[in-house]
């Protein structure tokens, strides 16, 4: 289900002329936030612990890609968008970290 997701949202997503993969960059996002909810919701017992690998390892393991990122940042450094390349790769990684982090924050209050 979560792959059929990503490819539902990837396709949603308008790719610009630049061939920047900004629907990976979305999935992988909302993904990093929805994982840190659900870690954080399943820590207070808002939703039960047992859930927490089928939705978080099952359903958002499938929804996001790493292979995917890494794929599409070669692809850019290859076609020599540099910059493109960094701002996927930095993107994600500092965007998802922080998302992840709003998710688990928000499941605490």
């Amino acid at each position: 289900m979560g792959a059929v997701a990503r490819y539902l949202l990837d396709r949603a997503v308008p790719q610009p002329v630049s061939g920047f993969p900004t629907g990976i960059l979305v999935i992988n996002l909302t993904g990093a936030f929805a994982l840190g909810l659900l870690y954080g919701l399943t820590e207070r017992a808002a939703v039960p612990i047992e859930w927490r690998t089928p939705l978080g390892a099952g359903f958002l393991g499938a929804y996001t890609t790493f292979s995917t990122w890494t794929v599409d940042s070669w692809r850019l450094i290859a076609a020599g968008e540099l910059g493109l390349a960094a701002l996927n790769l930095g993107g994600s990684l500092v965007l998802g970290m922080a998302l992840a982090g709003l998710g688990l924050a928000l499941s605490r209050l």
